[in-house]
C-alpha cells in the first residue's frame, strides 16, 4: 500500500495572534510553528501504525508551503515517514492547496490519502473533500477509526448522536480527527534518521486561486468578571436580566 499524508504548518496553540498589512496578513514574527495537530497526532500516526503492521507499506508526506516549512516536515519524518514532498508555494486558498496535493497524489498513484479534519488556524475543513473530488475518489470525513479488512478500508466516523461505519475500496481519501490514534513523540533514532530522509521540493502545478483574504479581525476582548455578594441576590438577578440578557 502507498499512503500519502498531508502535513500543514500552523502556529503553536500558545502563540499570540496578530495581523499585519492592514489586517490582511498573519504576523509571523516570533511565532513558534508546529505541525497541525490533526495532521500529526491522528493522520500521520495512524499511517505510521499501518506501516508498522505491514512493513511493505510506503509512507510519503506532502506539504504545500515555502522553505520555512522544512523544520516541521523533518519532525514529521522523524516520527516515521519514508520521504516528503514540499510543493514550493505559499497560498491560503483551499482549492489551490488541494490542487497541489491532488497533483502529487495523482503522480504517485497512492492507495490512501490521509488529511487532518482541519487546520487549527483556518478551521476550513475543506481540503480533504476537494482533493477527493479532484482525484475522483471516495471521501470519508471525520474518521475516528481506520482498519483494513479483506482488502477494503473500514472507517468509523462520528455523526450526530453516534458513529457510522463505512466500507470503501482503495484508493480513497480520509480526513482524521481525535480518536484515530494516540500522539507520539519522535525518539532519538527517528530524529537522527530524519536528517537523511529525502525531502523533495517541486514547483507548483498550474491551478486557480478561487478566494482571497480580505481582512482578519480579532474577537472582542472578554469582559471582566463581576463578583456579587451572597447578601445581595437581587443584584445578581438585575445583572443577569439587564447585562447578560439571560431572561
Amino acid at each position: 500500500m502507498k499512503i500519502l499524508v498531508c502535513i500543514s504548518k500552523t502556529p503553536d496553540t500558545t502563540a499570540k495572534i496578530a495581523f499585519a498589512d492592514n489586517n490582511t496578513k498573519f504576523a509571523s514574527d516570533g511565532v513558534q510553528w508546529i505541525i497541525n495537530p490533526y495532521d500529526e497526532w491522528y493522520a500521520l500516526v495512524r499511517a505510521i501504525e499501518l506501516k508498522e503492521a505491514d512493513p511493505s507499506t510506503v509512507l510519503h508526506l506532502v506539504n504545500v508551503g515555502a522553505a520555512d516549512s522544512d523544520p516541521i516536515i523533518r519532525k514529521a519524518l522523524a516520527l516515521g515517514g519514508d520521504e516528503a514532498i514540499r510543493v514550493n508555494t505559499e497560498n491560503a486558498d483551499s482549492f489551490y492547496i488541494a490542487s497541489q496535493i491532488a497533483a502529487i497524489a495523482k503522480e504517485g498513484s497512492y492507495d490512501l490519502v490521509f488529511t487532518g479534519k482541519e487546520t487549527i488556524d483556518y478551521n476550513g475543513s475543506s481540503i480533504g473533500g476537494m482533493v477527493a473530488e479532484l482525484l475522483d475518489l471516495p471521501y470519508i470525513s471525520h474518521a475516528v477509526k481506520f482498519t483494513v479488512e479483506g482488502g477494503n478500508a473500514v472507517v468509523v466516523r462520528e455523526i450526530e448522536g453516534g458513529e457510522e461505519t463505512d466500507k470503501a475500496a482503495f484508493p480513497l481519501v480520509v480526513s482524521c480527527q481525535k480518536g484515530m490514534a494516540e500522539q507520539r513523540i519522535p525518539n532519538m533514532k527517528g530524529i537522527m534518521g530524519a536528517r537523511t530522509k529525502p525531502l523533495r521540493v517541486v514547483e507548483p502545478a498550474a491551478a486557480d486561486s478561487l478566494t482571497s483574504i480580505a481582512s482578519f479581525e480579532l474577537p472582542p476582548a472578554k469582559a471582566g468578571v463581576k463578583l456579587v455578594s451572597a447578601e445581595t441576590p437581587e443584584e445578581l438577578v438585575r445583572l443577569l436580566h439587564e447585562e447578560a440578557k439571560a431572561f
